[in-house]
């Protein structure tokens, strides 16, 4: 187990040594998903990048527990405790149960999740599976004085908190700062203070979703259920927490707050937050007309796509930049990480077909030190690609005879490769057996969308299950049909 592994740490604005609480045991929270409406491309940078960093920790020897909520409870819209409950408003829409609606896009999530190579966490808890935990949370941050009820919603009063505690640490801004930029809405005269959120909130008569509960019957504040979950499966105190950069502000600032109100402690020693998405320098946003979502980038049915893009190339292009690094999409990136992706596999698949000799002009050891040097160092995957790109050149001038290496530094070589291109990048050569994948499905999807509009329902049933038998599914949407690898 390597121990020189250093991360940036959001907390202290600096990069720490690694030191585990209870080495070789690792625990990890990352906010999952709220299941109303499809995973975008943003959400899929985070979890790629926490996935890369659950591999490369159970690669150095670590035991890790990687917990990953799945926001199912339904919350309101906004941070102002206020607004309609998102999964309800969707629900009504489609005249569907609400749990209708967390079922459909679990699963989708899922499907882009293994579409990915996303493994999957140790544990994937709902926060409507905790509700009862959550109300106990609530009882006791009411009792050590950091909360108020009114009328049967319950308020956790940060100015109270701030008095004993730093309720910005996590920004590194003071709370006269954070009084002064936030700006006074409608529906807050239950609350002491303007940064005050909701740990308990009592439900209108129309709303879906709610539980009984001491105050009222109502349903947890959004930020209750992380600190419930993370303290359930990983204690008071765990190793990392993560998440996206926009959560950092106020979704993991006051779950520090509510668990250093519970039990003095804050919750993880390593915050890690993953960085935006951009697209052609812009902000990925539908008003701006530019946000797609990753089945209409492995179809290529979006206007401001040139063609279709594989999973596998889609997770190589989202690893050759750091995950604190913003990340910009465009036509150009997307088409030169297609060539790098390939030209990578292809010397992958060259290895079992090297010849040795008895004497060898490359060492494999250093450029394995450079690998492991470039992810110690808060997990720079555009380095450790940079380095693999430099094995890939050796492979195929070993290949053309311009090389020689012997049967030790090969061994090495094809150890190199699994351990870094296959178990710590979690890339696979998804289009060994057809280079045009995307295409040819495309094409199918089109034939059926004919047999549909023809009313031949019998051959559009006949190719939707044909696909699914080998290992194909289909996603009917308003915008169009989509398809994922099962």
């Amino acid at each position: 187990m390597k121990q020189n592994l250093f991360v940036y740490n959001t907390l202290t604005r600096k990069k720490e040594e690694f030191k585990a609480l209870d080495a070789p045991h690792v625990g990890m929270y990352v906010c999952g998903p709220t299941v109303y409406s499809d995973a975008h491309l943003g959400n899929c940078r985070t979890y790629i990048s926490f996935d890369l960093i659950f591999r490369y920790l159970t690669h150095l020897g670590y035991k890790v527990r990687y917990v990953r909520n799945i926001t199912d409870a339904g919350h309101l819209e906004g941070d102002a405790d206020e607004g309609e409950d998102k999964i309800s408003k969707k629900a009504k829409l489609a005249k569907l149960e609400p749990m209708e609606i967390v079922q459909k896009y679990t699963v989708g999530f899922h499907d882009v999740m293994r579409a990915l190579n996303i493994l999957p966490p140790s544990i994937e808890p709902t926060a409507t599976g905790h509700i009862i935990e959550q109300i106990e949370l609530v009882k006791t941050i009411l009792e050590k004085g950091y909360a108020y009820e009114v009328d049967g919603s319950v308020y956790f009063d940060v100015e109270k908190y701030n008095a004993s505690h730093d309720y910005g640490m996590l920004n590194g801004r003071n709370l006269d700062d954070l009084l002064n930029n936030t700006r006074s809405l409608g529906g807050q005269e239950d609350k002491k203070g303007k940064l005050d959120f909701a740990l308990w909130i009592k439900a209108k008569p129309e709303h879906l979703m709610k539980w009984p509960s001491p105050w009222s019957i109502g349903f947890p504040g959004w930020h209750l259920e992380c600190s419930a979950m993370s303290d359930k499966y990983l204690g008071e105190q765990f190793d990392i927490h993560g998440g996206g950069i926009d959560l950092a502000p106020t979704h993991h600032t006051n779950e520090i707050a509510q668990n250093i109100a519970a039990c003095g402690k804050i919750p993880a020693n390593y915050w890690i937050h993953t960085n935006m998405l951009t697209v052609n320098g812009q902000k990925m946003s539908k008003s701006l007309g530019n946000s797609f979502l990753p089945y209409e980038l492995f179809t290529g049915k979006n206007s401001i796509l040139n063609k279709a893009y594989s999973p596998m190339t889609v997770r190589f292009f989202m690893l050759q930049a750091n995950y604190r690094s913003t990340l910009d999409f465009s036509n150009d990136a997307m088409e030169a990480s297609e060539k790098g992706f390939k030209r990578l596999m292809n010397s992958f698949g060259l290895l079992n077909e090297l010849k040795t000799s008895l004497t060898t002009e490359v060492e494999i050891k250093s450029l394995s030190n450079r690998c492991y040097e470039a992810m110690n160092d808060d997990f720079n995957s555009p380095v450790l690609i940079a380095e693999l790109f430099e094995a890939s050149r050796i492979i195929n001038s070993v290949y053309d005879g311009k090389l020689k290496i012997d049967t030790e530094n090969l061994d090495r070589l094809k150890q190199l490769m699994q351990n870094f291109v296959v178990d710590v990048l979690g890339l696979k050569d998804e289009q060994a057996a057809n280079d045009d994948l995307p295409q040819v499905l495309s094409f199918i999807v089109d034939l059926r969308n004919e047999a549909k509009e023809s009313k031949d329902y019998a051959t559009s049933d006949k190719i939707r299950n044909g696909l699914q038998k080998i290992g194909f599914q289909l996603k009917d949407t308003k915008e169009g049909t989509n398809w994922t690898k099962i």
